[in-house]
């Protein structure tokens, strides 16, 4: 077989990707801040930063901290607001020519349909990605995702107000996250994607304070690679709409673990961080893997996992 025999193209849900590896929320910026190192255009698709219906300025500083394996960040899902994005961001991503994906969210199901109702027919958006680790203000501060029925509400409140394909991005932060996959796959979601960040934290021995300003933080990285991939790999099983593969995906070998699970695309995210090319060694990695195992296409390759 030579190189161009690799097919690497796969479909998730409606969404037909050249490849299976896409770049992770809040890890890429809007895109073009890594646009002088990495060609969007090469990629499968590219989750852009969380939007919300109004602006954001995130939480007070310290916001990351570097642990064994990984990192923690408290963000705050700083960001420009819709509009903003509307106005700002888009008009550069619409001239790419790979699948962008806008990462939602807000703190009622009002603001998720509103946000959602705003992007609307929005050219150059190929789907939405809803973020539910998100609290319910109207629910006491409340996770939406560390509730089925919740997250199946948001989904529907999102699919009623948009025109693009749904996928939810779920929390590991739960007692069963196949409960909650499936009620958002019966909500109507078109797929998945999983996991989200782990809930952590770290301490300055010197000072004894939390060397974060919002004391927790979401722990992403190779050390939570274990968790997500036994994750994907039940979530798999327990729902029939597409899954993507997210946590600690460094390399060619972690993201093939993930597919032979049964993800059909992998988020590629703390990677960014370390080495910015990342996600284009992954594609490469994967089309030399095809060759060398003779298969045609990925997608034989994906859910081929024996036990």
């Amino acid at each position: 077989m030579n190189q161009q025999d690799a097919d690497l193209n796969v479909r998730i849900g409606p969404l037909q990707l050249r490849n299976p590896v896409l770049t992770a929320s809040g890890t890429f910026g809007y895109g073009k801040e890594y646009a002088d190192l990495v060609d969007p255009n090469l990629l499968g698709g590219m989750v852009v930063k969380g939007v919300s219906l109004k602006p954001r300025p995130g939480n007070s500083p310290p916001r990351i901290v570097e642990t064994p394996a990984g990192m923690l960040n408290a963000i705050g899902l700083e960001n420009i607001g819709v509009e903003a994005f509307l106005q700002e961001k888009l008009p550069w991503l619409k001239t790419l020519d790979t699948a962008v994906i806008v990462n939602i969210y807000g703190h009622s199901r009002a603001e998720y349909g509103a946000v959602a109702a705003q992007l609307k027919g929005a050219e150059g958006v190929a789907a939405l990605e809803i973020n539910i680790s998100c609290p319910n203000v109207k629910m006491g501060g409340m996770v939406f995702g560390t509730d089925p029925a919740a997250s199946a509400r948001v989904t529907e409140t999102v699919l009623k107000n948009t025109d693009k394909p749904v996928v939810v991005k779920l929390t590991p932060n739960v007692t069963d996250i196949c409960a909650v996959a499936r009620a958002v796959e019966q909500a109507g979601a078109h797929a998945v994607s999983l996991i989200n960040t782990l809930t952590g934290m770290a301490i300055d021995t010197e000072t004894k304070r939390p060397r974060l300003g919002n004391i927790s933080g979401g722990l992403s990285g190779p050390a939570i690679r274990p968790v997500a991939l036994y994750m994907v790999h039940r979530v798999v099983r327990a729902v029939r709409i597409p899954v993507i593969g997210i946590g600690g995906i460094m390399d060619t070998k972690d993201a093939l673990e993930f597919l032979i699970a049964g993800a059909g695309a992998v988020q590629v995210g703390t990677a960014n961080f370390v080495n910015p090319r990342a996600s284009l060694d992954i594609i490469a990695g994967l089309r030399q893997y095809c060759i060398d195992h003779d298969i045609q296409r990925i997608e034989d390759l994906i859910g081929t996992l024996k036990t």
